[in-house]
């Protein structure tokens, strides 16, 4: 075996065209849709003065989120993705354009945040359980771990420029231009899925509906490894995701304003940046379980760590910590998804990964928020990041499969 590389893989931009016009497009549209994630919460906090209303945020997006994954992965096992993609990203650009007016008025109102950002959240389940299968098949099997990587790039160059843009919009111009620039960006993400060919689903593609739902929740049952990465996101995002808090922390503990809340978002996703510019080792890693379970573990001291530290720029730095951690985390589990799942189940099973992805999250707003109404942000962040490190363990010694996973061109025997 070769010396492993320290870069980023860029080979599968370099050898399969589709996949390079939708990396493209998506980076654009990426960035412009953390102008919203940023936007959003910051109007309800300025305008109801409230933690745990911009946590009812997050639990106002479970049932879109949860039933537009389930739905979504099934309609990809169906129809041809490429169809289903325009659909998911053409709803979003509605959406973002409809919370743009409501800013623009002169006493905007609170509902549309929750019902746009909630109808918003449901599409964009449904096209990431569709684009997750649709990256599967535009490239070869061994190019997965790189095609992954190049992916959570790809989110990390949005996640790091668009709260910064996001702050500086809202402070300097308005929350509608965020609104509206956010709108405007999914063009080109629209240009880059019609350039593509007809993508229909593989062998074991069935008809839409209850009955293709189950039959992927079937298979996820017999399989120990593919439960382990849900559970082990699931715990993480719910118990150390801080996001909800940022708007508090930003401007009460650290005295700032915009621009402050802006940074907080940005520095989880400055981490993962850097983390994922250099995954060129992830690609020789043969144990991906325990890889995981020690990226997980690395978020959770870093959160707790956070919540501690009263000083925005080691704050900033233990945010970056654990933004690095989470992108090796999710390398490794998409790896493993898209390795373990068969072409005619990947829509449905991508739709279950990205139910948990985007779910945990916003059950971890609300129990943040929650959690800091009774006791304070710092007490929120702190409690959340060491319980996220003692559910690590607790998934290590009830799934014992998925510490042990490699994948099978590496193991003798199936797991």
């Amino acid at each position: 075996m070769g010396r492993p590389r320290l870069l980023v893989d860029v080979g599968p931009l370099k050898r399969h065209s589709q996949f390079r016009r939708l990396w493209g497009g998506y980076v654009v549209s990426v960035l412009g849709s953390q102008l919203t994630v940023v936007a959003l919460p910051y109007q309800v906090f300025r305008l109801t003065g409230s933690s745990f209303d911009v946590g009812l945020m997050g639990l106002a997006q479970i049932v879109p989120v949860l039933g537009g994954a389930l739905v979504g992965g099934s309609i990809a096992d169906a129809i041809d993705r490429r169809r289903v993609l325009l659909f998911a990203q053409s709803a979003m650009a509605t959406c973002s354009a409809l919370l743009c007016l409501n800013a623009f008025q002169a006493h905007p109102a609170i509902w549309p945040l929750y019902v746009l950002g909630a109808t918003s959240a449901g599409f964009a389940s449904v096209d990431s359980s569709s684009r997750s299968a649709v990256v599967a098949t535009l490239l070869d099997r061994s190019e997965f771990v790189a095609g992954n990587a190049l992916w959570q790039l790809l989110y990390q160059v949005g996640q790091v420029a668009g709260p910064a843009l996001a702050g500086l919009l809202v402070a300097q111009v308005s929350i509608a231009a965020a609104y509206g620039l956010d709108a405007m960006t999914f063009l080109a993400s629209l240009a880059a899925v019609a350039s593509l060919h007809r993508l229909p689903p593989g062998e074991g593609g069935t008809s839409f509906g209850l009955r293709s739902m189950k039959e992927g929740l079937a298979f996820l049952r017999g399989h120990q490894v593919l439960q382990g990465t849900f559970v082990i996101d699931l715990n993480a995002m719910i118990l150390g995701m801080p996001r909800a808090l940022f708007p508090a922390l930003g401007l009460l503990r650290f005295h700032g304003g915009a621009e402050t809340v802006g940074l907080l978002y940005s520095a989880p996703g400055m981490g993962a940046l850097i983390g994922a510019l250099l995954t060129g080792w992830v690609t020789s890693v043969i144990h991906q379980g325990r890889a995981v379970l020690v990226a997980v573990t690395i978020w959770g001291l870093a959160i707790a760590t956070f919540g501690v530290v009263p000083w925005l720029g080691p704050a900033l730095v233990l945010l970056g910590i654990a933004g690095a951690a989470d992108v090796i985390s999710a390398v490794f589990r998409g790896t493993i998804l898209q390795s373990e799942t068969p072409e005619g189940l990947r829509g449905r099973l991508s739709s279950l990964h990205i139910a948990v992805v985007t779910g945990g999250p916003r059950l971890g707003d609300f129990e943040a928020g929650a959690v800091a109404a009774l006791a304070g942000p710092e007490v929120s962040v702190i409690s959340g990041g060491l319980g996220c490190v003692a559910g690590v363990a607790l998934v290590g010694w009830l799934m014992p499969r998925l510490a042990r996973y490699i994948p099978s061109e590496h193991r003798a025997k199936p797991v």
